[in-house]
């Protein structure tokens, strides 16, 4: 599989991963499939993999911040869930929050298969609300609160929080999210100027740990898992015993 899609980058001349291997076409949200439910991210060959994603983002920056363009389908919420696993948790954001303007009728909460600039124009919507753009929607949100990490076998939490939402009131609350080591339950609320994460008891511990990212991106000065200090690793750490709280120093 992976030589033939360097053979039809070859062929096509092409620094991207194609759609498909006969047209070298440029289709992004096709590849996040192999990372999400693929479980290839750690394969796919780099540096054509950032080269796909850079190139899709770069695209959809101009579509939001244009009116040059007519339609588009919101099967596009797959890459929101792929740039929360590349740790572009900003870029996921960013899409996310373009595609929730697009929800029609708004108060319906769901988007059509195809959604229109003008949303008076008499076209082809496809069906509304439509479920697979659904179920791209429930996979990617799930994706910024916990998903397993086929790689190093490992369960990663929070690599899509933003800061501000565990600076809310009440912080995220997170009850019972099935995953491949059961009933995953956790809160990230700040205390103080930190931020704080406890995990509750109730699931198996991965082989590669439970990775905690941090939701700020600024730097981690203190890091410390059931009171013992530990060094944080590219803005996370890793637990390996439950119960457990985490807390994140700036």
């Amino acid at each position: 599989f992976y030589a033939s899609i360097q053979l039809s980058m070859k062929q096509h001349n092409i620094d991207y991963i194609p759609g498909a291997a006969e047209l070298g076409d440029f289709d992004a949200t096709s590849t996040t499939i192999a990372i999400n439910p693929g479980e290839e991210l750690a394969h796919i060959p780099q540096p054509a993999l950032n080269r796909t994603f850079q190139k899709y983002y770069k695209n959809f920056v101009n579509r939001r911040d244009s009116t040059n363009w007519d339609a588009y389908t919101p099967y596009e919420w797959r890459t929101v869930g792929v740039f929360v696993r590349m740790g572009e948790k900003k870029k996921a954001h960013e899409i996310a929050d373009f595609f929730f303007r697009d929800q029609r009728p708004r108060a319906w909460h769901q988007w059509a298969e195809v959604v229109f600039r003008d949303s008076l124009k008499n076209s082809f919507i496809g069906d509304m609300p439509h479920t697979w753009v659904g179920s791209d929607f429930i996979r990617s949100a799930l994706d910024m609160f916990a998903f397993e990490r086929e790689s190093d076998s490992s369960l990663v939490i929070g690599a899509g929080i933003p800061e501000n939402w565990a600076r809310e009131e009440k912080g995220v609350v997170f009850n019972g999210m099935m995953t491949h080591y059961g009933r995953l339950s956790y809160t990230m609320k700040a205390v103080g100027p930190a931020i704080e994460v406890k995990l509750e008891p109730g699931i198996a511990i991965p082989s590669g740990g439970i990775v905690v990212r941090s939701p700020s991106d600024r730097p981690i000065k203190s890091a410390i898992v059931n009171a013992n200090a530990v060094a944080p690793g590219k803005g996370e750490v890793i637990v390996r015993s439950l119960p457990a709280v985490v807390r994140f120093g700036y």
